[in-house]
This record gives C-alpha cells, structure tokens and sequence, in this order.
C-alpha cells in the first residue's frame, strides 16, 4: 500500500516498499496530516502516481503481475486536465477508483476511473466511514480453471509451417486439464476475415478438441489482418454466449502465432481487449514485427518470436509457465449492486486486503513505438 497527497503538486506519504504489514501502514495512515495548498492538479498527480508510485523501484509489482489499484479521493475540480494522464494510467494496467467529495466535477470522476461503474461522488467525506460489505479477497489462481483462445495465422504465408503450429496447440492442450468447470478451450484461424473453429463452450473432452485440431485445415488468402482478428475474438469469443467465464473471474488468456506484420491497425484493439481483462501472449515468426508483438501482448516478456515455427518447440516451456501464472481476477462488479449503497469504502478495503502473488501488468510498449516512430 501507499498514500499520495495532491494539491498544487503531489507528496508521497509512503510507497508501495515502504512498510510491509498492515499495522505499520495503519499507524503511518494515522499520523497523517493535510499538506494544504490552494489549487488542485489531479491530473499531474495522476501522472506522478504512473511514473512514481507504481515503478519497480518504489514497490510496483506489475512486471510480477500483482494487480494495480489507485483510488483517487478528490474534494474538488481539478485545475489541470485529467484525461490524458487517466488514459495512460489505464493503459499501463492499472484500474483506478474516482471518489468525488463535495465540489467535485462527476465528468472528471468518471474520465478518472476504469470505467463509469467505477466511479462514486458522495456529499461529505463523512459519508465514505460507511462500509456495508465485508471486504472481497482475490483468489489465487491455484484451481484448473482458463479460458484459453488460441489465434492462429492462416494467411498465405504460413501454409508450409501450419502442421507445425496446430502440432503445437495439440501439445500445449494436452499439459490442460480440460472440462466444464475446469480448464476450456477455443480456436481461431484468421487472414483477411478471421474464423471460429470452435467456441470455448463447444468441447468439454480434451479428446474432443485434439480431436478437432486434427481435422483444422489452412485458411490460406490474405491480407494479413491481425488487428480485426482481436476484435473479432473479443467480441465474439470470450463472451458469455460463446462459454468465457470472465463474470466469474476465470482467467481469459489469448495466445496468438502470428506469422508476420499486420496489414491493419493493431494498437486500438489490443487495448480493448486488455481492458477486456484479456491476458494476450504471442508468438512470432522472424518476419513479425517484434514491437507489434509486443504492443498485443500483455506486457514485453509475453511476446516471444522464433526464426520459423519448426522452432516454436524451443519456446514452449515458457509459453506454459506463463499460462498457468496467470490468476483468477475479481468477479466483474456489477453497477445494479452497488449504486446507492454507499460502497465506496468496501471497495478500499477489498482492494487493501489483496493477497495475491500474480496478475495485472501494463502496456507502456504503446507509447514506447510510437516515440520509436
């Protein structure tokens, strides 16, 4: 835990390394005293919080997938603007709370919080001593429980190395543990339009699927869309309808084999699906763009490129390990649950109470490419 103060500029109380039990942050919480100031810049705390507060040095452990919270308390409008530091707050993986208090702008709040459901304006901070539900713990992910959609590159010039790719699936299916409420699995091949070839929902037998993957031929054709494919998977593959069980907090991970460069735009939809709470790991061959690669997956060191893929086996150890890091996340909140509730504070609290080992990284790659470019 850490707690920032803002105002004209914002002064870090304690960081994330700073104490490491919970009595020691509770007396430093309160010890606490207003630092004063005439103007508030949230927008410039914000950025503070990014680039400080949730850095490697200073206790962020994003890189180790532990998840990333900011609840941001403000009892006023900002003077600067918060969008565009809200915005690469969320890009870089973490879900930030907006609690406004008394003259605080609701517009602000909301363009400060992960999504609309996340954001709370109460009259008076003594309404926010208010808990109504006990707090809600992560659970780790030590249950077989994944939805797992693999995304495979069925353009023209991946003909000669595809026997090799679904050999590859087939052996990363077989270290599962398949069944309704175990682990599920989905494939889709993509060129130009993309294909389902099953849903997570369609096989609940691990035979079945190998089974399947056996009789999967090559799309073939072109362009190579891969930007449209993760739309496509986002919306149609890990929904409800389609089996995903991401209501209920089940891991949703997408491996892609991309055999080259996207002839579409892939930036935007490798946030939604992010923001979608989709793990993306991806493969590539030498013709791959490696900062493309890297912008889809999770974070950097979930992208991984080979010289060809009769060379993907060398990976494949990897690749499994960090499948099975990946946890469970909370159970997505519902905005009918809480509005009117006053559960501001649990929201903390759960938050406070995390004890998890691994989740939630960011993509700063984006900006990286585009200053590159």
């Amino acid at each position: 835990v850490s707690v920032v103060q803002h105002s004209e500029r914002p002064t870090p109380n304690f960081y994330l390394n700073t104490y490491q039990t919970k009595d020691e942050v509770l007396r430093a919480v309160n010890q606490l005293t207003p630092v004063g100031g005439r103007s508030l810049n949230t927008g410039s705390a914000i950025r503070f919080m990014k680039d400080t507060i949730f850095s490697d040095r200073n206790g962020g452990r994003a890189a180790q997938m532990v998840p990333q919270f900011n609840i941001i308390l403000t009892g006023g409008r900002s003077r600067d603007n918060v969008k565009e530091p809200a915005g690469a707050l969320k890009t870089g993986g973490v879900i930030p709370f907006g609690v406004g208090v008394k003259n605080a702008d609701p517009k602000q709040i909301e363009a400060i919080s992960h999504n609309p459901s996340f954001a709370f304006n109460v009259r008076e901070f003594s309404e926010l001593t208010t808990q109504t539900h006990p707090p809600v713990l992560l659970e780790q992910s030590n249950s077989l429980q994944r939805d797992i959609v693999f995304l495979l590159d069925g353009s023209e010039d991946t003909r000669s190395g595809f026997p090799v790719m679904k050999s590859f699936v087939q052996r990363l299916v077989e270290t599962l543990s398949i069944g309704e409420n175990k682990d599920r699995v989905s494939v889709v091949q993509y060129s130009r339009d993309p294909k389902t070839h099953f849903y997570l929902n369609t096989y609940m037998e691990k035979r079945d699927i190998l089974n399947a993957l056996q009789e999967i031929n090559h799309k073939g054709g072109g362009p190579r869309n891969t930007g449209a494919a993760l739309d496509y998977v986002r919306h149609n593959t890990f929904t409800d309808s389609s089996g995903s069980r991401y209501q209920e907090g089940i891991p949703q991970i997408l491996i892609l084999l991309s055999g080259g460069r996207s002839q579409d735009d892939v930036a935007s939809a490798a946030v939604a699906l992010k923001q979608h709470k989709v793990v993306p790991l991806c493969v590539g061959t030498r013709k791959a763009d490696i900062l493309e690669l890297q912008m889809i997956a999770h974070n950097p060191s979930y992208a991984f490129t080979v010289p060809r893929f009769d060379d993907i086996g060398s990976i494949y150890q990897q690749l499994v390990s960090f499948v099975k890091r990946v946890p469970r996340q909370q159970p997505r909140l519902k905005p009918e649950n809480i509005l009117g509730k006053k559960i501001y504070l649990s929201i903390y609290l759960s938050i406070i109470s995390l004890y998890v080992t691994l989740t939630e990284h960011h993509l700063c790659v984006r900006e990286r490419f585009y200053r590159s470019n």
